[in-house]
């Protein structure tokens, strides 16, 4: 997300939108005090502890108000930050610091915060075969940013969006007429190198998927005893997956039922923000 052109090319467009959410027309009350520019400093103050991510987005909010901005940082996403580190320095016109702080933290905040959580729910997952997977429940306008939060948190991205791979719900199976002629009708018509994933909510569901040649069968929410049986069953026929209001507070349950994937939308609806802020901002001699 540091990358220049991966920022140009996919994110821009979503942080001048962000921008222009938050001025409208003219930063009032900063017009109001500073006519002309005036270069200052200002302190990037780490507030609670957590898991730094969206350095590059922060400096990036400023870049595009003024490309003369200067950002500095002492951490690189992923890092553990401490609450009252100082993480950075933004320096350019006072304006652009006064005007971009909110814009600028709410990224990094927000995807601080994924990165934090995400973080505390892998570490869960450690020593076992399972990997833990993402949704698509992502703030709006926001998915590019979260998602990649997810990755620095030791997650693993599942599809990106409906273009991205074949998942057969349950109102798909339903329009179908069946798991069988839904996975026949998909594979006849989804490119050959994409993966057919199955949901299914009961054991017989499960092994109708496994007949019909499912390649990720997805076991949604099902009891702890039924995922081990339904895994026993498929027999590594397929891989699987589980999902359904896994959060970290029930992850560990889940461990012990042999699944290779474990789908969370925790870790992009629920997670708090970490506390950062701006803060010792002074003007610089020019």
């Amino acid at each position: 997300m540091n990358d220049t052109v991966t920022l140009s090319v996919n994110c821009d467009k979503l942080i001048k939108m962000a921008l222009a959410e938050d001025i409208t027309g003219e930063d009032v009350s900063t017009n109001a005090i500073i006519k002309t520019r005036v270069p200052g400093s200002v302190q990037l103050i780490c507030k609670q502890k957590g898991v730094i991510c969206g350095l590059g987005v922060f400096e990036r909010t400023f870049k595009l108000l003024d490309a003369a901005t200067e950002v500095t940082f002492a951490v690189v996403d992923g890092d553990e930050v401490e609450a009252g580190q100082l993480l950075g320095e933004v320096r350019g016109d006072i304006r652009v610091l006064l005007s971009g702080e909110r814009t600028a933290l709410n990224f990094l905040q927000r995807m601080s915060g994924i990165a934090t959580y995400t973080r505390s729910v892998a570490q869960l997952l450690q020593g076992s075969k399972t990997k833990l997977l993402d949704t698509r429940k992502t703030t709006p306008n926001m998915r590019i940013f979260e998602k990649y939060a997810v990755r620095v948190g030791g997650g693993c991205n599942h599809r990106y969006n409906l273009s991205d791979g074949v998942l057969l719900k349950d109102n798909h199976i339903g329009a179908a007429g069946g798991i069988k002629r839904a996975v026949g009708m998909a594979r006849e018509y989804a490119p050959f190198v994409r993966r057919i994933e199955v949901e299914v909510e009961s054991i017989e569901m499960c092994m109708e998927a496994v007949d019909a040649g499912a390649d990720i069968i997805m076991l949604d929410n099902m009891s702890v005893a039924e995922m081990k049986e339904a895994v026993r069953l498929i027999g590594g026929r397929a891989l699987t997956e589980c999902s359904g209001n896994v959060t970290r507070e029930n992850i560990k349950n889940i461990i012990d039922t042999g699944v290779d994937f474990v789908s969370s939308g925790a870790l992009t609806h629920s997670a708090p923000i970490l506390d950062l802020s701006l803060k010792n901002l002074r003007p610089l001699e020019a």
